[in-house]
């Protein structure tokens, strides 16, 4: 076996290695949403790629994770060899494809601390797509996963019924071996349980000795009202199963929520664009505003101007838990008739001949000032 190469997480993600978590965090989304398998059934070359992602964000999404990546990336930079062991959530952070000068070192260092105890299994990501209102108000998702569970016959040991898994003789139940290399002694994987420190000697006959079997389950994702896009849902318990009995990882529900034509929504709050007659914004008028779910009146004063703004109060987002809800902004943009009749047009003339007011007067003051 070759030694393999750090993975570079920031190129997978294509950020710079000073990148802030918004960063990282936005680079991971709109990834994820191009790669995800639900926009690219069959294609698994996609399925690879994203889960390639996946493992990227989560490492450099983790502070701690991601300076220990950071450490681990200086120290084989610096010309040291790989270091067994270094893994997040169970992916190791090297890849398999380098040879030459790392390949002596492979044997040497490719130990990872015994698995004899448990360890807990990994998470599971599924993206859900939402209406614009669906997410305003709120909705329930039936969703199917295909998950690893515990095998029920043999609770998850991988061992038969009635009997169970003994310690390995070759290391004691620790999982790993020494190794006396010069001047050096090292440890290494037990060749003989595989880093395990325990032997099934007589398989599960439901799992094959695996502990886990596959599932296909059916989830019913409960969608909260006012639920921004990239927001996210946890269900405990609903990864993949833990190892050797453990507990299992957790399910991850990804919101994508897809743009509306009329309303942009920014935090709480919902902004509109809306048009006004130049009447209406001249002598002032009560119009109708759309909102996500209703219309209201909205008075408009007299000399409004176009870019001016209006707050309808508790007509935005509904908040997390019931505490009320965002905001309507309306921005107003008055438009102006593009032809008149004859009628309008000798109202216009009129109006243009009595009006006093000068728009221009403070720009040509300021030009002859400088």
């Amino acid at each position: 076996m070759s030694a393999g190469k750090l993975k570079d997480y920031y190129k997978i993600l294509g950020v710079g290695k000073n990148a802030v978590k918004k960063d990282i965090k936005n680079a991971y989304r709109k990834l994820a949403r191009e790669y995800h398998p639900d926009a690219k059934p069959g294609d698994k070359a996609a399925e690879e790629r994203f889960k390639e992602i996946a493992e990227a964000y989560e490492v450099l999404g983790d502070p701690k994770k991601r300076a220990e990546y950071n450490q681990q990336s200086e120290f084989v930079a610096a010309g040291g060899p790989r270091m067994g062991g270094a893994q997040s959530g169970g992916r190791d952070y090297y890849t398999n494809d380098a040879g030459g000068f790392g390949a002596v070192f492979e044997d040497l260092f490719q130990a990872r601390p015994g698995r004899a105890g448990p360890v807990r299994g990994d998470d599971l990501a599924y993206t859900i797509r939402l209406g614009f209102r669906e997410a305003f108000t709120g909705t329930t998702k039936r969703i199917k996963i295909h998950r690893r569970k515990q095998c029920a016959t043999c609770g998850g040991s991988g061992a038969k019924p009635g009997s169970t898994p003994t310690v390995c003789p070759t290391c004691g139940g620790r999982g790993v071996i020494a190794q006396n290399e010069g001047f050096f002694s090292l440890s290494r994987a037990c060749p003989t349980c595989g880093g395990e420190g325990t032997i099934v000697k007589d398989r599960c006959p439901q799992c094959g000795g695996s502990g886990t079997l596959p599932e296909e389950k059916t989830v019913t994702v409960n969608i909260p009202a006012g639920i921004d896009d990239g927001g996210k849902l946890k269900y405990r318990g609903l990864g993949q199963a833990g190892h050797r009995g453990a507990p299992a990882g957790d399910l991850y529900i990804i919101v994508q929520v897809q743009p509306h034509p009329l309303f942009k929504r920014q935090g709480g709050n919902i902004h509109l664009e809306l048009p006004l007659k130049f009447t209406e914004a001249a002598l002032g008028a009560a119009v109708k505003v759309p909102t996500v779910d209703g219309s209201v009146k909205l008075k408009i004063p007299p000399g409004t101007q176009s870019g001016q703004v209006f707050r309808v109060k508790g007509k935005g987002a509904p908040k997390a838990k019931g505490l009320g809800a965002g905001d309507l902004l309306v921005k107003v943009q008055v438009e102006v008739p593009k032809t008149l009749n004859p009628a309008e047009h000798e109202l216009m003339v009129r109006l243009a001949g009595e009006s006093k007011d000068d728009p221009r007067a403070g720009v040509e003051a300021m030009a002859s000032a400088s």
